[in-house]
């Protein structure tokens, strides 16, 4: 699958690379991370009242594009809502991000909500109350130029409840996406949506074209089954992959997932859009980290598929 205009760069190379905002949450929030959700949507309001980085932080939002280029050579990125939620309807401010995308001739590609409730909550309106609470992300994503949003399947009930109630919360966001031209993706992030064949129930009972997968590599506990399993069983309805990392050895491999093998997948699949670098280890900085994953992403792109 081709992500929408990423077609022609991709046809010399099996995937592209792009970098997940989150790679970077620290220079973001700064070095006090928060114990809690709930504090932590206290501590990301708070830290983001302001447009430049406000003391004790060490890069403000909007230069989340400048940094991708300059500082790591990416030229495709994915934002966080977290850290656009106090500007998500200001145009000036949003003006201005697309500005410095442009200027630096990097391509946004989508935008991971989480913050606006269970896209499947038991009770009706409130689902639909949710699902109108998105809105404004999808004109932000539209704005920039994105192809997709993405969130996360959330419920509750019994695992037949909570498919329908996802699948219909997913259909009313797409039933919005579709007019501008854009995706809504659904992220594993444990529990049920980590489990691809309940996920693939979601996405048959929505029936809306606009509805696909972004897997992440790395959003499974072992008591999930098997990652790479899972992961492939995403991926004919991928349109976006997170290519989540911890660690590096000495010799460039990532020490907690097999690289190798999850990027065979996604050629097996026959996906053509980016691997966006999610890098959360506590070893190496965030810019070491980035820098490691791309520096083995960039060295599998021209690894044969294994048999």
């Amino acid at each position: 699958m081709i992500a929408e205009g990423t077609a022609l760069a991709a046809e010399a190379l099996p995937y592209l690379i792009s970098l997940s905002q989150w790679s970077l949450h620290r220079r973001l929030l700064g070095r006090r991370l928060p114990r809690t959700l709930r504090e932590g949507a206290r501590f990301i309001r708070d830290k983001l009242r302001f447009s430049e980085a406000p003391r004790g932080v060490d890069m403000a939002a909007l230069d989340f594009p400048l940094v991708a280029r300059r500082e790591f050579g990416l030229g495709a990125v994915e934002y966080i809502g977290h850290f656009y939620a106090p500007h998500v309807q200001s145009a000036a401010y949003l003006r201005e991000l697309k500005s410095r995308a442009d200027g630096e001739g990097v391509r946004s590609l989508l935008i991971t909500c989480s913050d606006e409730g269970a896209i499947g909550h038991p009770d009706s309106k409130r689902r639909g109350d949710i699902v109108t609470r998105h809105l404004k992300w999808m004109d932000m994503a539209a704005y920039l130029g994105c192809h997709s949003i993405c969130v996360r399947a959330e419920s509750a009930g019994t695992r037949q409840e909570q498919a329908e109630r996802v699948a219909d919360g997913l259909r009313g966001l797409a039933e919005w996406a579709a007019p501008h031209g854009l995706d809504v993706i659904v992220e594993n992030h444990y529990g049920l949506s980590s489990d691809a064949s309940w996920i693939r129930d979601v996405i048959a009972l929505a029936n809306h074209t606009r509805i696909g997968t972004l897997p992440d590599w790395g959003n499974f506990t072992p008591a999930e089954g098997d990652r790479y399993e899972e992961v492939a069983q995403m991926m004919p309805l991928a349109r976006a992959v997170s290519a989540k990392c911890f660690d590096f050895d000495a010799q460039g491999s990532e020490t907690t997932l097999d690289f190798h093998r999850l990027v065979n997948i996604v050629k097996s699949a026959n996906y053509h859009g980016h691997l966006g670098i999610e890098y959360e280890g506590e070893r190496l900085s965030e810019a070491d980290g980035v820098r490691a994953c791309k520096a083995l992403l960039e060295r599998l792109q021209r690894a044969p598929v294994a048999a």
